[in-house]
């Protein structure tokens, strides 16, 4: 593929949820949820990103700021950074641990992904460093 981007995050640390199996179909670029799993995919400029973590759709609708409150540029730039940090992190397993930072990310940016998906990678970096007390790019977002 051209242009590629794909984040999967798989992190199961509670064991005792039981995810429930509804689907709601949605256009490209537009938010499918099934349960605890966030999926943007656009196949016209080849590239998905699935987030799988128990409680990121919570904090999203709950606690993230609304879309519109921040910038697609300052989007942009933040997840440049937290996608470097995150990279760095994920090529040295044994230093940070291959629990949290399980794969590398794959993201251009010279691609305009649009804001949608800056909008939702970059809420589901401020949930990780909030939720695994972990800090990327120097600092924690506050909320």
């Amino acid at each position: 593929m051209k242009y590629c981007v794909s984040f999967i995050v798989l992190i199961c640390l509670l064991l005792s949820c039981k995810p429930t199996n509804k689907v709601v179909n949605a256009a490209p670029e537009t938010p499918t949820k099934v349960s605890d799993t966030v999926r943007i995919a656009n196949e016209e400029e080849e590239y998905e990103v699935i987030i799988i973590d128990p409680g990121f759709n919570t904090f999203l609708y709950s606690q993230a700021r609304p879309r519109g409150f921040y910038s697609e540029v300052f989007l942009e730039q933040r997840n440049q950074v937290y996608v470097y940090e995150w990279n760095m992190r994920a090529r040295q397993p044994m230093h940070f641990g291959s629990d949290l930072y399980m794969m590398q990310i794959d993201y251009d940016p010279n691609i305009d992904y649009g804001y949608e998906v800056n909008y939702l990678l970059y809420n589901y970096f401020v949930y990780f460093q909030l939720k695994y007390n972990q800090r990327l790019g120097g600092f924690v977002p506050r909320i």
